[in-house]
């Protein structure tokens, strides 16, 4: 009977831990012995006045001890092992019967194949693939003791067992009736109870006996039912009967119309049904010296006769365990839990039915799965965030019982101790909308029509009427109050009553219908996964009331409207996602492929019809790839480029022009050359600044720092997080003090330096780098900063430790190259302080681990991030980012944010959630790889500038002299520097060298640099500035075309900066630089601009000195002449001259009038034409 009746049964079989029976050979994977997978004691205890071995753990592991290989236990060491992937703990196990875990809810299952193996929650190969290091287990052991004080567990085999946690998962025992007892029922044949395979094999062969023709189940609950149909189905018992106390079966789920449809059914099925009755005493006789059951006595004094009884009255936790070894238990049975499930003993935690939480025990599969989820997540993923705590868990159910569907959701009793509204009138939906209410329906074929009311108000035991009263009087309404929902305000339920297909539904919501509080069904279960979904999530109801039961049905149910959040599968909280992703990424091809990953229908199986459609509905979905050129170099996107350099294992743009460039020739343009250096940096990783790759890099790369409009540039040192020492902020101001730069925070949390001098960039580096600073990549298109929340670092309401992952996170992706600039964010509580959702991957901590949003951000274009995976425990967490980060280096096109990336994806998220947490593609380990290379090859880039003299000269603002020259007037505003505004509009301005006074043929040679200064190479383009008088002047050498020369300055908006620009080359061949600002485009040849015909720009000739090939040459005019056209003096902007220009709008505030238009005189206008420059170039 149970694990108690059949006691001192198993005691006689048990073996010893020396040898093994053929039974346990049998169901071991291995012959070895599970002890051996533990190191050999070497200590031994007195114990109960025996000594015992101590089993220690293996060497440097934490040893948990989990008493129980139930479902609940099996749960927890399947989260155990899934969670802890840092190998801290090793997971020892003891269960008393001889089988592996198997499932019990699927219990009546066994009377149909009588084959356990088919039961198992995991086969036997899946226990040893854990053997030894992780793992080890221990069939036919039962714990018998707990010594808390000494952190051991003792075992009947005379073991004792180490351990750092114990885990107590005994589950629940049998209960039997009063006028009867667990020994005395142990000692008559024919009596059973109804709880693991032992008493299933027992009731098996007993109603194999000639005598036995009339089977009786005491108690009309959940079990009891499941007991009778067990009976009912074999062969041998002719006659079943249920006795019953209530006047209905299922009381505790259903209300009386509900319970009376499903009494009708059982009864129509041949079964004798009991109601309000309770035997007094068992009878007996005795044969052969035992007492053989033979029936009841009744409170009536009437005999009822039978030969075998199942007694299925309940459960009470097992906590004898407890009790014996001083652990506090509830005087109602069950050992007393907290929130955390600690129990009162150190170390010591209780789960599933044995627990008492709250002074509540809980029968079903859910409640402990959650606790299994509870404690494996506090247990290893609470060094970033909050620990878990017990919450009142969800006691829906959906079971079949005998042949009938019935279920119970959400507050299903809400209207038992809830106030009613009124009455409502919704006769119409019967489909007669225009008759009386008081009239009775009929259809065209004459039957009654269904039945659709809002219920009355009843006194307790009254049945609802048949119909909804139009005559009632409306009760006048009552004072507002301010109410909590679904525990003290009016509600009203919707009920729906079938009796010809035998349906009964009833729905339960707050007085205005606005929430779903819950409800029951009997037939037409269908709805039930939905139903949970909408009670769980506590929204606002989008359709009325009545559409719940009055729906179109169109077909089955594929789940298309489920979320994907929606739990499918209570017993093993599996959701629709889960279900969604194993189908499409292949891993599941059949429903017991989806059965083995996920568990979705291993426990009572109700959800099987809807996880069978879902599964159904996914494997039709199809979808198709698209393809686009990088630019005219290149006839492949991106994502294909990146694929073949990777495969071939190309390391230069050379190299790559060379395999798969339209014109092997050409050096590449502004936009394929910063496309393939980021590339090369994703797979390779080296510094931007060496020889072969520096040329490809645009200019915020080129020179590790941001370009602004007067050509100076902005530092920005990384904060990681936002998380800054106050000598971090007086090294940063020394800093800004001692170059004059402007300072402002940035919306990622850190501080930007403005207006440094690019010759001072390494002397500023150096002095952040001593004060502990490294770069923070403002000026790459690459991690920027994962912007954080104090979380539980100091906020009351923080759940995870959003400061800790953020700058996990940022320490391990700065630096990383991608299509575009990326950012983070992580929140610590749903409050979302750190607009975490509003970035290209997100996170927001949750009771139960991190939500994480990916695809979101802001600017011009924003896009809100969309969930991606939930409630991810927090050692998850970070290979997913991993893998979406690389998955998107590998796939974007260029310069495209996450953003357009998912929305542009075939399959948008829902492909996304494929490839990276399913692995349809298979290629997640490379992923992997992929970052970390990245992360493992990481480098401070500003300090190996710092630390190399030879990349120092390169900022330099003249090769040819130490002089300096101002690119812009500097004013000041609000007591910091800052540049001369741009005047209002951008005059065409195109300069010519016919324009100098010196004819060309008066022009001479000047020497103007070392070649080596120009780090020329013909792996790649190169150019710098020379000062020439008041002039300033770019010199290029481009690769198997020579040099060039032409002025520093870009005409459109005056900022001294060409030299800074990526050199292209146009389709045709024609070499030309881009200006850094705005992207246009001058040849090197003539100065023609190609893509704005209002500007062009001076060029010149340039060689090597004849005499000296070391030296380079520029034929000038005299000083005086090139300074009257060229001349800094000439073009700096200044303050003054915009004003007196108008200055540009964006300085402006415009003033609206009364009716939305700008106020006469306030111009708007900004730069000449539509924009300034071409926005598809825009960085």
């Amino acid at each position: 009977m149970g694990n108690q009746l059949s006691k001192s049964k198993r005691s006689k079989k048990a073996i010893t831990s020396k040898a093994l029976d053929d039974t346990q050979k049998h169901t071991t994977p291995s012959p070895d012995h599970p002890e051996e997978v533990m190191p050999v004691a070497t200590v031994v205890v007195e114990h109960n006045g025996s000594t015992q071995p101590v089993i220690e753990g293996p060497e440097g592991k934490l040893v948990i001890f989990v008493v129980g290989l139930g479902m609940v236990g099996i749960a927890f060491i399947e989260k155990m092992l899934g969670l802890d992937d840092k190998g801290k703990y090793f997971i020892v196990t003891c269960g008393e019967e001889r089988h592996f875990a198997y499932n019990r809810v699927g219990l009546t299952e066994y009377f149909e194949h009588r084959n356990v193996e088919n039961l198992y929650l995991n086969p036997p190969s899946w226990y040893a693939q854990h053997e030894p290091h992780r793992l080890s287990y221990h069939l036919q052991e039962t714990v018998v003791s707990i010594s808390p004080e000494a952190h051991l567990v003792h075992t009947d085999k005379g073991r004792a067992f180490r351990y750092h946690k114990c885990i107590i998962a005994t589950g629940s025992r049998a209960e039997v009736p009063p006028y009867t007892s667990i020994e005395q029922a142990a000692k008559t044949k024919g009596v059973f109870v109804y709880r693991n395979i032992a008493d299933l094999d027992s009731i098996i062969a007993y109603s194999e006996s000639p005598e036995v023709n009339h089977a009786v189940v005491v108690g009309g609950g959940l079990l009891g039912l499941e007991a009778a149909k067990a009976v009912y189905d074999l062969p041998s018992v002719a006659h079943v009967s249920i006795v019953n106390r209530q006047g209905y079966p299922l009381s505790r789920q259903l209300d009386g119309e509900a319970g009376e449809m499903v009494l009708h059914k059982i009864e129509g099925m041949g079964v004798e049904v009991l109601t309000r009755c309770s035997p007094t005493r068992q009878i007996t006789r005795a044969v052969d010296g035992e007492e053989v059951f033979c029936g009841f006595e009744l409170q009536d004094g009437k005999v009822h006769a039978a030969d075998l009884v199942i007694y299925a009255i309940g459960i009470r936790p097992r906590d004898e365990l407890a009790r014996t070894s001083g652990i506090e238990c509830h005087p109602r049975g069950g050992i007393i839990v907290g929130d955390d499930l600690r129990t009162s003993a150190e170390d010591v935690y209780a789960i599933g039915e044995c627990a008492s939480w709250r002074e509540n025990t809980y029968g079903l599969i859910g409640p402990g799965i959650e606790m299994a989820d509870i404690l494996s997540f506090n247990l290893t993923q609470t060094e970033g965030h909050a620990p878990r705590a017990m919450n009142a868990p969800d006691l829906s159910t959906k079971l079949k019982l005998m042949g009938i569907d019935v279920a119970s959701f959400g507050d299903f009793f809400a209207d038992k101790r809830l106030p009613k509204g009124r009455t409502q009138d919704i006769s119409h939906l019967s489909g007669n909308g225009g008759a009386d209410e008081s009239e009775s329906q009929t259809k065209g074929n004459g039957k009654a029509a269904i039945e659709i009311a809002f219920e009355e108000e009843k006194q307790p035991g009254q049945q609802v009427e048949g119909e909804a009263k139009s005559t009632e009087k409306k009760p006048a309404p009552a004072a507002k109050k301010h109410r909590k929902r679904g525990e003290d305000e009016p509600i009203n339920c919707l009920v729906y009553k079938d009796p010809f297909s035998a349906t009964y539904k009833k729905y339960i919501f707050t007085e205005d219908g606005k929430y779903l509080l819950g409800g029951m069904m009997v037939g037409d279960v269908s709805d039930f996964v939905k139903l949970v979904a909408i009670v769980k999530k506590k929204k606002p109801l989008e359709v009325p009331p009545s559409q719940f039961i009055v729906g179109d049905k169109k077909g089955a149910d594929d789940g298309g409207d489920l979320d994907d959040d929606a739990q499918v599968c209570s017993c093993h909280n599996v959701l629709k996602e889960d279900i969604v992703k194993c189908v499409k990424s292949g891993e599941c091809l059949t429903i017991p492929d989806l059965k083995t990953k996920t568990k979705v229908g291993t426990g009572c199986g109700g959800c099987m019809p809807l996880v069978t459609s879902i599964f159904n509905a996914e494997m039709k979905k199809a979808g198709r790839t698209l393809n686009t050129s990088l630019c005219p170099h290149f006839s492949m996107s991106r994502a294909d480029l990146f694929n073949v350099i990777k495969v071939k294992q190309l390391r230069t743009l050379p190299e790559v022009m060379e395999a798969v460039g339209v014109d092997k020739d050409s050096v590449g343009c502004e936009t394929c050359k910063p496309a393939i250096g980021s590339i090369l940096s994703s797979l390779y990783n080296e510094h931007v600044m060496k020889g072969v790759h520096h040329s490809n890099q645009d200019t915020n790369d080129k020179y590790l720092a941001n370009i602004q409009r007067n050509g100076t540039f902005s530092v920005v040192p990384r904060i990681t997080a936002g998380e800054i020492t106050p000598d971090g902020l007086i090294v940063i101001g020394n800093v800004a003090k001692k170059y004059n730069l402007y300072t402002k925070i940035t919306g990622g949390q850190r501080i930007d330096l403005f207006g440094a001098r690019k010759e001072d960039l390494p002397d500023i580096w150096e002095l952040l780098h001593e004060g502990g600073f490294e770069s923070g990549h403002a000026y790459g298109k690459s991690l920027r900063t994962v912007k954080s929340c104090v979380g539980t670092t100091w906020c009351r309401f923080g759940v995870g430790d959003s400061v800790g992952l953020a700058v996990q996170l940022e320490n391990r992706y700065r630096g990383v190259r991608s299509p575009h600039k990326f950012k983070g964010g992580v929140s610590g509580c749903v409050r979302e302080c750190a607009e975490a959702q509003g970035k290209d991957f997100g996170l927001i901590a949750t009771d139960k681990g991190w939500n994480i949003f990916v695809g979101g951000n802001g600017g011009a274009n924003p896009r809100h991030a969309e969930l991606f995976a939930k409630d991810v425990p927090p050692s998850k967490v970070v290979r997913i980012i991993d893998r979406f980060l690389a998955y998107y280096i590998m796939t974007a096109d260029k310069l495209q944010r996450t953003a357009r990336w998912v929305e542009n994806m075939e399959g948008g998220i829902e492909k996304l959630k494929k490839v990276i947490l399913e692995d349809e593609l298979g290629i997640c380990k490379d992923l992997d790889a992929m970052m970390d290379n990245l992360v493992n090859t990481y480098e401070d880039e500003w300090a190996a500038v710092v630390k190399d003299p030879a990349k120092r000269k390169q900022f330099k603002q003249f090769i040819n002299t130490e002089e300096r020259l101002p690119q812009s007037e500097i004013i000041e505003e609000r007591g910091q520097p800052r540049p001369a505004d741009w005047s209002k509009s951008s005059q065409p301005l195109k300069l010519s060298t016919e324009q100098c006074r010196t004819p060309k043929s008066d022009w001479s040679w000047v020497d103007v640099a070392r070649k080596a200064d120009l780090l020329v190479n013909e792996g790649g383009t190169s150019s710098a500035a020379v000062k020439y008088g008041d002039s300033q002047l770019a010199i290029y050498h481009v690769p198997r075309r020579g040099y060039y020369a032409t002025q520093q300055m870009c005409p459109h908006r005056r900022a001294f900066v060409l030299d800074h620009g990526i050199i292209g080359d146009s389709p045709n061949g024609k070499p030309y630089v881009s200006c850094p600002l705005h992207k246009r485009n001058f040849t090197l040849s003539d100065g023609e601009c190609l893509n704005d015909g209002d500007y062009q720009i001076m060029s010149f000739d340039c060689r090597e000195d004849p005499e000296n090939s070391e030296r380079l040459q520029i034929l000038l005019p005299p000083i005086d002449d090139l300074d009257a056209q060229l001349g800094t003096e000439k073009w700096m902007v200044r303050q003054a001259e915009s004003e007196a220009l108008g200055l540009n709008a964006a300085t402006q505030i415009g003033i609206l009038g009364p009716k939305g238009d700008f106020l006469p005189g306030v111009d708007v206008g900004g730069c000449s034409g539509n924009e300034c420059g071409d926005h598809k170039l825009s960085w």
